[in-house]
């Protein structure tokens, strides 16, 4: 395993990090920690949830699975921001709501301190001075060590940069986008900012949500158990069809490589040098042993110049 650089900071991360989003929703308990565990045996030190997810429930499972020992091996992610209640302040990015937050999460995950704590995403109205203030009193405190954000414009990333360069507190240290093939609008500004401010880059859905997997093909229903099964949508709608189209085009280069197009697509992904580490999000032990497979197939410029004829730099596939 190469281990890679977390932003500016001394910490060292696997270049694909373990998303943990499914952990209570599809993927069971037992499975969850079985994927956990395996992750780790495969050199995987990077974990990311979120409060959010399945309302507390995939910290639940990422805690158990951590306990023995395996805490002190892990840089361990979560999130906050989203709704977690019934009252009209269990959400948004408020002091009140970020300090009540964190003590919930660091219960779930049974551990005294969060590596890199997120914003899961921006709230308008707060004001941005009064969420970084609150992050940086956790960072004080030692209940978190790292900032970051998540799904931010390039615009509120450069202002929460300049905020806390001005109050002299903790800044984000690394911003989490959906970044993909098939969704390629963070090259045009996010990524150039995050170049610029040594801002680590780890993505969501690198996969567009199992479209780049392959398994959704032309003339075809979808997988029984898929998330487009779920979801009951038609995969010959006109939004779909350019999806399908692409996807077509994109499975010559992977089997040119011998690979799995969700393969080809994760190695893409860390191929790009302003990327830290693509999220992984495995429903089952077999998907982590595909997506693992990712480290060990080679991108070049010819397939990258590939890549750019079906989908050009910067666009997306709505």
């Amino acid at each position: 395993m190469n281990y890679v650089q977390f932003g500016r900071t001394g910490v060292r991360v696997s270049p694909l990090c373990l998303g943990c989003m499914n952990f209570g929703g599809p993927t069971d308990e037992a499975t969850s920690i079985r994927i956990i565990h395996k992750a780790l045996d495969l050199g995987i030190n990077f974990l990311d949830t979120a409060n959010v997810y399945s309302r507390g429930v995939s910290e639940t499972y990422v805690g158990k699975a951590l306990t023995g020992g395996k805490r002190e091996k892990v840089f361990l992610a979560t999130k906050v921001h989203a709704k977690m209640g019934d009252d009209p302040n269990d959400r948004g990015n408020s002091r009140r709501h970020i300090m009540q937050q964190v003590e919930a999460s660091l219960a779930r995950l049974q551990t005294e301190w969060i590596d890199l704590y997120q914003i899961h995403r921006p709230d308008s109205a707060t004001p941005i001075d009064e969420t970084l203030r609150a992050l940086d009193d956790l960072v004080h405190q030692g209940k978190v060590r790292y900032l970051g954000c998540s799904t931010f414009p390039a615009w509120q990333i450069c202002e929460s940069l300049w905020v806390s360069d001005v109050l002299r507190i903790a800044r984000f240290d690394c911003e989490q986008p959906p970044y993909s093939i098939f969704d390629r609008r963070i090259e045009n500004e996010v990524l150039p900012l995050c170049e610029k401010y040594d801002i680590a880059v780890i993505p969501w859905s690198p996969l567009y949500g199992g479209w780049l997997t392959g398994k959704y093909r032309k003339g075809q229903p979808p997988p029984e158990g898929s998330r487009e099964a779920r979801r009951k949508n038609e995969l010959d709608r006109q939004v779909a069809e350019k999806r399908l189209d692409a996807v077509e085009k994109l499975i010559p280069l992977a089997e040119a490589k011998g690979c799995t197009l969700s393969q080809f697509a994760l190695a893409w992904n860390m191929n790009n040098p302003t990327v830290t580490a693509p999220i992984i999000g495995p429903r089952t032990e077999g998907q982590l042993e595909d997506n693992f497979g990712a480290l060990s197939v080679e991108i070049t410029p010819e397939d990258r110049k590939k890549v750019d004829e079906i989908v050009p730099p910067g666009a997306n596939i709505p």
